[in-house]
Formats: C-alpha cells, structure tokens, sequence
C-alpha cells in the first residue's frame, strides 16, 4: 500500500456554512458531517471566490480566479451545440486531477461536472460519473452518465452519487496506487422548482414541525428587485428555475425541503465513511468537505447567489462555505479562525498528493494549508490569514478580519453603481454601508488600492471583464459590459 495518502472530495451544491451543525446551526440535522469535523479540522471563515457554480469548481480544480480561467458565471448548458466538441471550460489549465494522476493517482469525478461538455470523461479522470445538465430542475428521473452508459436513474440523484462512491471504494480496495475521488453532489441546491413542495425524501419528517428560527426574516432588497427587473428588461421573462429569490422568501415549505436535501447529503457522506472503515482505507484517506459557494438565506434581504441582486452582493452568506478536513496527519478536534480562500484546496491537495505545489498553469494566490492541517510550523507567507478575495463580474471584493470592501465597476456610464465598506466589528451583520462616511475615507481608498493590486497582479487580458475581456461563460447582463465596451461584446462561447 502506497505510503501518499487517498483524497476524497466532497463538495456540495449551493451550501452555506451555516446550514451544518457544526457550524452552529442548531435546527439542521447533520450528525455525521458534525462527527466529521469534531475528528478532523473546520476551518471557521472559509470562503468561495465567486458565488456562482462553474467559476468555483473551475477554482478549486484550477486554483485560479475567475478572471484568469474565464468564468464569471454559470455555464449554460442549453447553448452545448454551441459548444466545441466535447468542449471542457478549463482543459486549457494544469487541473488538480491531471497532476495528480500524473503522480500516480487513480482519478474519480462522481457528481456534478458543469464545467463543460459531460458526456465524455474529462480533464484525466478516469472514472465518469456524472448527468446530463448543470442545473437540477428535480432531484429525480434524471439521465445519468455512468462511464460511457447513458440512462434514467428514477432515484434521488445525490443517492445515486452516494452508491457510485460507494462502488468505486470497493472496487479501489487493495489497489496498490493511490486515489483522489471527486465527488460533488448536486445537493441541497435551493432553487425553484428542485424544492418545491414538501420535499420526497427520507428526511423530509425531520423538518415538517421546524419553525426555520435560523432563517433571517426580511424583506427584499432593492438589489434583487432591480436584477429582476433588469434582467426581464433584456430577456423578456425569467424561467421558473430562476425565481427562487422572489418565490422563496418565508416560504416555509421550501425551505424545510431545503434542509432536508442536506441531512440527506449527510447521510450519504456517512454511507461512505462507514465504507472506508469497512475495507480498511480510512486510516489513509485525507477527507475533504466543503461547497462550491455559499447561499443568502435571507440576509441583507438577498435569496441564492451573490448575482441574486444587481449590482451582485458581497455579504457573507453568499461566500461562507463549510471547509472540513479529517484524516492523514490533520488534527484532530482543531478550529482555525482565520481567513481561508477556496483557492488555497489546489496547493493543499497537490501537496498532499505528493505533487508539490502543483505547478499551476498562472500564478496563484492559492496557498498551502498543510502548516495549519499538522500543525507543525506556521503558514508559508505570515499572510495567511490577512484577507480573502472575491469576484462576482461588476463586483470585486476583500475581506479581512476587520473590513469588507466591495468595489464596483465604474466604466458602464449607463450605471450608477457604488462601492460598500463594513466594519466587521461593530457590524457584523453587514448592515450599515460606511462608503459615505468622512472618517473612513482612508480606510477605503487603501482597501480598494488592495483589490486593484490584486486584480492586477492575477488577471488575465482575455478573460478580465474590467479591462474589455470577455467571459467564457454566461454573464449576468451582457446589455452592461456592452455599455461598457460596445455593442459588439459578448462572451466568447
């Protein structure tokens, strides 16, 4: 048995933070997930660095943001005949799982893919398990992709994911290579129309009495009201799919449905711990939890994404993921308080993998955790800790232990947008914008100095959309990068 350990990576589908047990949440129900992180280490301020699907699974595998890998939003995958054959939205880039398997790894992707064509297994995974779409419309009757079979799974699809794992575990017991699993569920999701109504599953009981007291009571934002507004303006309607930020509000139904979906992913993930202590892989498993972004439930007035409103949100809700380690050398029962960024799973994984630091294909603001995970020494830089960054197209953000900035592209004269600035420690709840405020006309101006370094430092010309790049993904508004860089922009693909 080889001595580098195995990677498995669960990573979940529009899941706050705040939606585990472990994080503080006391009307969820995750006990294996909870268990998880009490014999590992949960990272308390981990965040995504876009609030959209496809830009974040592009970071992790990448560790790049979106404005060097080309993806600002959702891949829509209604336009696939558009697409190159058996186009894949970063082959371009050295991806985590072609490293490793270039170190000697088996390589698994079980879940959802929407990083490009899904019917051919892509960027060097070995093993295809996937379905057909990006989007979940219903949690079942959906085709799947079982390697290079195509067919109807009458199921909930994050059990179907669960019981591929669960195979693949099997069938990679007593291999002499080591494996990194992919997998990443296509739950709890929480858009309309995929939990609508009470929901089907075994864990819908669990929440039929549940007041949803962990749920912000608030009325709407004028941002959400105007990205709706805005984006009927340019479309002429909006598909029920998307609607989730006007329809869930106080939906009770829904949202116990919601909290469901995640009890059931928490069983599933306990399914498959219990299989790596039965075939004797856990002792050398590095396990890995954590969501591709975020999801307002309420706060600041905001449902779903950070592109939920317009100009898009940087408050927290949208960003906070769960990050949970276990297994290996990690610590066991640890809590690290400070700020970690997504980006940094590409070093960390690469590391542990025996890859160094993987050699990423640009610069990377990505750093090893694997100083915080033994314990041993302290992290590379000292500036570990300091701030993380995030981009949501027209919106580019820090935040740092004491501040969060937001700042707004100024260069579409059509739109009067402005810049945010909260004081962390006198507002945690990011309620009282300080831009206009005399006595922080300092603290800004540096911090916006901060995210223009930043940006300038790890951007790409082609794909940076401040500076007249175009996106390889759907953006939110095409109308206003058009008025920004005329009427011939549009996204590449």
């Amino acid at each position: 048995m080889t001595d580098r350990p195995n990677i498995l990576l669960f990573m979940a589908d529009n899941q706050p933070a705040d939606l585990l047990g472990c994080y503080g949440n006391d009307e969820v129900s995750t006990p294996h997930l909870d268990a998880l992180a009490a014999r590992g280490q949960r990272f308390e301020k981990a965040y995504c660095v876009n609030a959209m699907c496809s830009p974040c699974r592009a970071s992790v595998l990448t560790g790049l943001m979106p404005s060097q890998h080309g993806l600002h939003n959702w891949l829509d995958d209604r336009l696939i005949g558009q697409w190159p054959e058996n186009w894949s939205a970063i082959a371009e880039f050295n991806a985590l799982p072609v490293i490793l398997k270039q170190a000697g790894y088996a390589t698994a992707l079980i879940g959802k893919f929407h990083l490009g064509v899904p019917f051919v297994p892509q960027l060097a995974f070995d093993h295809w398990v996937t379905f057909t779409h990006g989007h979940t419309t219903s949690f079942y009757n959906n085709e799947v992709i079982d390697d290079y079979q195509r067919y109807q799974f009458a199921g909930h699809t994050v059990d179907f994911f669960t019981d591929k794992t669960i195979e693949f575990l099997e069938h990679r017991a007593g291999q002499d290579s080591p494996f990194f699993a992919f997998v990443p569920y296509n739950g709890p999701y929480g858009h309309w129309p995929a939990i609508k109504g009470r929901a089907e599953n075994e864990f819908a009981e669990l929440y039929d009495d549940s007041d949803m007291h962990s749920i912000p009571r608030e009325g709407l934002s004028a941002d959400v009201l105007e990205r709706f507004g805005l984006r009927v303006q340019e479309g002429g309607s909006v598909r029920e799919q998307f609607k989730g930020p006007l329809l869930l509000p106080n939906n009770v139904e829904a949202l116990r449905n919601y909290f469901s979906q995640v009890s059931l992913i928490d069983h599933g993930v306990g399914r498959i711990l219990q299989t790596l202590d039965r075939l004797g892989l856990d002792d050398n498993t590095i396990v890995i939890y954590t969501a591709d972004h975020g999801f307002s439930l309420g706060h600041n007035g905001i449902w779903g994404h950070g592109a939920a409103a317009f100009p898009a949100s940087a408050h927290r809700a949208s960003y906070h993921i769960p990050l949970i380690v276990a297994g290996g050398e990690t610590r066991a029962g640890a809590t690290h308080a400070g700020l970690v960024s997504q980006l940094d799973l590409f070093p960390t994984l690469a590391a542990l993998g025996g890859a160094g630091t993987g050699a990423p294909s640009l610069p990377s603001a990505g750093r090893d955790l694997g100083a915080i995970l033994t314990g041993r020494g302290a992290p590379d830089d000292g500036q570990q800790d300091r701030a993380v960054f995030m981009e949501q197209e027209e919106t580019r953000a820090i935040r740092t232990p004491d501040w969060l900035y937001a700042a707004r592209f100024l260069g579409a004269p059509g739109f009067a947008l402005g810049d945010e600035l909260y004081d962390l420690w006198q507002d945690p709840l990011e309620r009282t914008n300080l831009i206009d405020s005399p006595q922080h006309v300092e603290t800004a101006a540096g911090l916006r100095a901060e995210v223009e370094a930043f940006f300038e430092c790890y951007s790409q010309p082609q794909y940076d959309l401040w500076t007249g790049g175009r996106a390889k993904s759907n953006v939110t508004f095409n109308g206003f990068w058009q008025d920004a860089w005329g009427p011939d922009w549009q996204p590449l693909l």
